[in-house]
């Protein structure tokens, strides 16, 4: 006996009406910080930038690991 077809949800945060979480101190320097990169060296690519962005995060004064 054949399976009857199914429909599948999807979760969307819109759909439910939902609020969306408060990013974090991490993911707000890594924006900041990965399009600084981008600017001053266009054509380096994303992981190289991404590296030296999570290496600045180490030793950042907005890091809470370091205060």
């Amino acid at each position: 006996m054949p399976k009857a077809a199914t429909e599948r949800k999807t979760k969307s945060s819109t759909s439910s009406g939902g609020t969306k979480k408060k990013a974090s101190a991490y993911n707000n320097f890594m924006k900041t910080e990965l399009a600084k990169l981008k600017a001053k060296n266009p054509d380096q690519p994303h992981k190289e930038r991404f590296k030296q962005a999570a290496a600045a995060w180490a030793n950042s004064k907005e890091n809470p690991k370091n205060n």
